[in-house]
């Protein structure tokens, strides 16, 4: 085999550039399996360098079935990246990973993958050849007994592969087109009204503590004396609350109605939400 089938060779296998082949060829003495090792090290060191920047960009992929569903956020830094057919197919083969690790990441990390490396070298081998920082963001299984997921992807790159996406669990011991419609129509309820909570009483107390301050601050620049001030900022939480709350949303196809009056009036007496998710590259 001359230098240049070697080249051609080692290109294929690693995906580097014709100049960085040809010196790890003659560093390796013609070597393609040393030439391979220090291509990766040289890999490792310029994926290092580009671990310093921001990567906001990105896609969310979901895996698995209604019974158990997997989201995975993977971000870059430009969205011509994103598009990038070799980051997209890495991300679907590693959202496949994660599903199947149930979103444990150590284990996601240390999984192989088809051309038998394991996540963390593929993820380093694919910054070296692309050019841009990539880590591995949120991740979430949610799987659950006697409950059914919906899926819904909004600004779909490639099957299923896009920028937001959600995953809402249903309870019930029943299966009919009627709960699966509303499944549907809450996944889309949900990414576009982005609930903090399901109920208002699960909501993250370091946000409403957060929110609060914010209020108090308002109120302080407005000149409201301390007994008005109270009633305004209880006022205005319990509304934050209400509106952050999945059961208390508006209905978005029917905004005269709360999501909790949809699911009374839907008259399924077992049907519940178990639980959301919801992940937007940005946010």
């Amino acid at each position: 085999m001359n230098d240049i089938e070697k080249i051609k060779q080692l290109r294929q296998s690693t995906g580097a550039g014709f100049k960085d082949c040809n010196e790890a060829l003659k560093n390796s003495s013609g070597n393609i399996e040393k030439a391979i090792e220090i291509l990766r090290v040289k890999g490792i060191a310029k994926a290092s360098k580009k671990m310093s920047r921001e990567a906001k960009e990105g896609v969310v992929v979901v895996s698995g079935n209604s019974k158990k569903n997997s989201l995975i956020e993977v971000n870059c830094e430009t969205d011509f990246v994103a598009k990038n057919e070799n980051f997209i197919n890495f991300v679907k083969e590693l959202s496949e990973l994660n599903n199947h690790c149930s979103s444990d990441i150590n284990k996601l990390n240390k999984s192989s993958m088809k051309n038998g490396k394991i996540v963390e070298e593929n993820l380093i081998a694919l910054i070296a050849k692309i050019g841009e920082k990539i880590t591995i963001g949120r991740v979430k299984t949610i799987e659950k007994q006697n409950s059914k997921n919906y899926v819904y992807q909004h600004s779909v790159i490639k099957d299923n592969v896009s920028k937001l996406a959600v995953i809402t669990s249903l309870e019930t011991s029943r299966s009919s087109d009627q709960i699966d419609i509303f499944g549907k129509q809450l996944s889309m309820h949900i990414a576009a009204s982005n609930p903090l909570a399901l109920t208002e009483d699960k909501i993250n107390q370091e946000i409403l503590n957060k929110e609060q301050e914010l209020i108090s601050e308002e109120l302080k620049n407005l000149g409201k004396t301390e007994e008005i001030a109270k009633k305004i900022s209880l006022g205005k939480i319990n509304k934050f609350k209400e509106e952050n709350s999945l059961m208390t949303q508006d209905w978005v196809i029917e905004p005269k109605k709360k999501v909790k009056d949809i699911l009374r009036d839907l008259n399924i007496e077992d049907l519940k939400i178990s639980e959301f998710l919801r992940i937007k590259i940005g946010e």
